[in-house]
């Protein structure tokens, strides 16, 4: 005769749920808790016992303990842990506290049972020493434990597993299930629809668009609908009421969805719809009535599986690694991949105030205005004009059905694709209204955005962590001096040099920057001259209605420097450069080619002195003073000794004299960066790049294209001063940037960069910049394969200008200067560069300004991190 083998007994458990082992004492809820699961996801009530009181079974711990319980249970599920409660649980007080700690968090409570006869609880106890209680206890919770099991679900467990009696409890199998809503591990690229009601026409144009291929039945109805690439459609909800033909948009997507070309997650018009079919008692409004008739006349086959297809919707989906959350009214966070009623209801219609409009429909609570995760939140819902991002989440139901556009999001793409409605199909309620939640732009930042440790993903470099101690440097400064913020889109990066020379008598020379672009991967790169004056970023509107559209401040624009303040303290003068450059971009033509009443530049702003006339007379100045009245006397008395026969003073001569002449250079090197100005005479701007316009981030564009524009502003400022009458006519504001295209894999090519900055420096020039023809490049590596982000640019400064830098005598110290560490300056400056151009694509993406400035405080914070200023 053979032993029976018993089949394992499989219990399901949602990855994301609090499981509460229930059983009396001895039941092996320990040693189950062991066997299936890791030991941080199992709370045990004797553990917190031990550590309120040291000992496990001290009873008159107990309160404490299971408050301790309780809180940790809650960091667990707030955290989406799945978390085990290991006590007996026999009783339904205990039960319902952690059933309403799962409901809190909004996770399932599943309970397992582990019903095990008396005897053997009471054997096993026996033999445990520590268990020294009453012999009643273990009969009690047995009848406890039976009193309860068939009330379980009844108390709010969404899962009971009854083990009956050592064998079953023994050869049960814990199966770990994903939840419903979790499809992280779908990466797109999606077309996610907004929502139709019964606009089938509007729906076959729409996909057609996307570039979809629609299939029919023998009818010539469209059953499905295929993207050639791949792709999938998601549609957030309400595909059905009002419109002129609810079952071909449910044949169509119900097709897609089946044959996996689609996802859905339900409006709250499905929801009712299915009620209502269902035979459930509802009020038949809001264009219900409309589907329910062009059902009637569908087979009932058609009706039963459209019952099934509404009743099996998931009420929102986690995607693309959960960068991605799609439902139908919105999302908080909080509540993304979490499963209860609440989530429920909140995804199908939102939250509202309480309160009703002047056209009897509720009011919803603006949630959207205070999101701040980290996943973009797709949804529809509430009707708007025009479907807009705000703070990460956007509302695609443009009103197709009330004669407004159907829409999709192309995801990651972030690109819209609108078809116009073919007519009004149902009268709306309450017209759409352009104040609706996501047409609003939102707030400026406030300090809930910046305070602490933050971390602002990027496209470019990933995520970029900045540390609380630099928030709070960069908010002292923001406060305090910074200009209005609603107008800070942006602060340039700081720049790395190019790799340290090795040659004879240079710190800093070309080749090295060429040579470290070829070995990225860089072969066309272009130089352009370094001008010296004081970075300037420089905002210049068309008319002073433009910013007030976009950044909510009206007025001619703003100049402001690296961290952000007003670049000139007299509001006159400011106006009056901003004027001139506005009429040469009229002039010009760039507002028009680049349709936009707005332009951001960056800039350089000379001469130095304008702006760092203080660092002059406190730091250069009183420098080559100091060396100009002490050197000759040094020199003198040199002089005097060596008449006087002193032997042994030539090389000590020598070098006083080197160091006179390094003193000379020094004084000779700031001064020609500094030159009097008297209003906008002798200051000259110097843009090099046009960073944004509205709707683009131009920054990504190839740089001789900017100096194109450029070129084409300075041409322009030149011919209006040249045309204007008198002999006061105005000098030229805005100078051009003189540049070369160097081919990093010609050494001829190379060679004549070369002597071009020889040249520049020669002359008196700081130097020049290198940078990738192409922004935003990426690096190569093995076999060509793409590597991280490469340097933006790299300065290679002149010999003479590295004076003002590092000192007067600094030639004489090559061998030590040659040791200085530049790695920390490398990846600032790929960071900072980093969150620039996401600044600069969010605020082409239309996002509200809060978006914006995130990477933008982000960038004054990393300011603030220690790093040689020399550098």
């Amino acid at each position: 005769m053979t032993d029976e083998i018993r089949e394992p007994r499989r219990l399901p458990v949602t990855d994301l749920s609090l499981v509460v082992l229930i059983g009396t004492s001895g039941a092996g809820k320990s040693s189950f808790a062991r066997k299936h699961f890791a030991p941080t996801q199992v709370i045990s009530s004797d553990y917190c016992r031990g550590l309120v009181s040291d000992d496990e079974n001290d009873q008159s711990a107990s309160a404490d303990a299971f408050e301790l319980l309780h809180y940790i249970v809650g960091k667990r599920l707030a955290a989406g842990r799945l978390t085990v409660v290991d006590a007996t649980n026999v009783q339904q007080a205990a039960r319902k506290q952690l059933v309403a700690i799962a409901r809190e968090h909004d996770v399932l409570p599943i309970a397992i049972v582990l019903d095990v006869p008396v005897g053997v609880c009471a054997e096993r106890n026996r033999g445990r020493p520590d268990r020294d209680f009453g012999a009643h206890v273990i009969p009690r919770q047995h009848r406890d434990l039976r009193r309860s099991v068939n009330a379980l679900e009844r108390e709010g467990f969404r899962k009971v597993h009854h083990l009956r009696g050592v064998e079953e409890v023994d050869a049960a199998e814990i199966v770990t299930e994903k939840r419903w809503n979790d499809l992280r591990d779908r990466t797109g690229p999606f077309d996610i629809i907004g929502d139709i009601h019964g606009c089938r026409a509007e729906l076959e144009t729409l996909l057609a668009r996307l570039g979809y291929q629609v299939h029919r039945d023998e009818q010539g109805r469209p059953v499905d609908a295929e993207h050639p690439q791949g792709r999938t459609a998601v549609f957030v909800g309400d595909l059905v009421d009002r419109g002129p033909d609810t079952p071909g948009v449910l044949r169509l997507v119900m097709g897609m969805v089946a044959a996996g070309h689609a996802l859905c997650v339900p409006g709250n018009h499905e929801n009712k719809l299915g009620r209502a079919m269902a035979g459930r008692k509802v009020t038949v409004s809001h264009g219900l009535q409309e589907s329910l008739d062009q059902l009637a006349g569908e087979p009932e086959e058609f009706r039963s599986e459209v019952r099934a297809f509404m009743r099996d919707l998931v009420s929102h989906y986690l995607l693309d690694g959960g960068n991605l959350v799609v439902c139908h009214a919105g999302l908080p966070e909080k509540y993304h991949g979490r499963n209860s009623g609440r989530v429920r209801s909140h995804a199908l219609y939102g939250e509202t105030t309480g309160e009703t409009d002047e056209y009897g429909l509720p009011v919803r609570y603006p949630w959207a205005e205070e999101y701040r995760g980290k996943a973009l939140v797709v949804y529809g819902h509430t009707p708007v004009p025009v479907a807009t991002f705000l703070n990460n989440t956007i509302c695609l139901d443009t009103g197709c059905v009330f004669g407004g556009s159907l829409t999709a999001l192309r995801y990651p793409e972030r690109e819209l694709v609108g078809v116009e409605a073919e007519q009004e199909w149902y009268a709306p309620v309450r017209p759409v209204i352009s104040d609706a939640p996501g047409a609003r732009e939102g707030r400026p930042l406030d300090l809930a955005d910046v305070a602490g440790r933050r971390v602002v993903e990027t496209t470019l470099h990933g995520r970029v962590s900045v540390r609380e101690e630099n928030a709070a440097a960069a908010l002292e400064v923001m406060s305090r001096f910074a200009l209005d913020p609603r107008l800070l889109a942006y602060l340039p990066p700081t720049m790395a040099p190019s790799p340290t020379s090795r040659r004879e008598g240079y710190l800093e020379h070309p080749e090295e920057a060429f040579f470290a672009y070829r070995a990225d991967g860089v072969r066309e790169v272009l130089c352009e001259e370094k001008h010296m004056g004081s970075r300037a970023v420089v905002l210049v509107a068309r008319e002073p209605a433009a910013l007030e559209r976009r950044f909510g401040l009206a007025g001619p624009g703003a100049i402001w420097t690296r961290t952000g303040r007003a670049f000139l303290g007299d509001r006159e003068l400011t106006h009056a450069l901003l004027d001139r450059l506005r009429a040469a971009a009229e002039q010009a033509g760039l507002f028009t080619e680049l349709a936009t009443d707005w332009l951001l530049l960056d800039a350089e702003l000379l001469p130095w002195s304008l702006k760092a006339g203080d660092l002059l007379r406190r730091q250069y100045a009183a420098v080559g003073a100091a060396a100009r009245a002490a050197l000759p006397e040094v020199l003198r008395a040199l002089s005097t000794a060596g008449g006087r026969g002193i032997e042994g003073l030539a090389e000590l001569t020598e070098r006083q004299r080197r160091r006179s002449s390094d003193a000379e250079a020094f004084t000779a090197a700031y001064r020609r960066y500094c030159w009097p100005t008297e209003g906008l005479s002798g200051i000259r701007l110097a843009p090099f790049q046009v960073l944004a316009a509205e709707g683009a981030n131009l920054a990504v564009r190839p740089h001789d294209e900017h100096l194109d524009w450029i070129d084409r502003l300075v041409a322009a400022d030149e011919a209006a001063c040249a045309a204007a009458p008198g002999p006061d006519r105005p000098q030229p504001l805005l100078r051009s940037t003189a540049r070369l295209l160097v081919d990093t894999g010609d050494e001829a090519s190379i060679a004549a960069a070369t002597a071009w900055w020889e040249e520049l420096t020669g002359a008196g020039g700081e130097g020049m910049v290198v940078k990738p023809l192409a922004s935003s490049v990426r690096g190569t590596v093995g076999q060509g394969r793409p590597g991280g982000l490469v340097q933006p640019g790299l300065k290679v400064r002149g010999r003479e200008y590295l004076r003002i830098i590092y000192g007067p005598d600094y030639t004489e110290y090559l061998g030590q200067l040659r040791q200085r560490s530049m790695g920390h300056k490398r990846s600032l400056a790929l960071r900072e560069y980093a969150l620039g151009i996401e600044a600069l694509d969010r605020l082409a993406g239309g996002e509200p300004l809060w978006r914006v400035h995130e990477p933008v405080f982000a960038v004054l914070a990393l300011e603030s991190e220690p790093v040689d200023p020399r550098l």
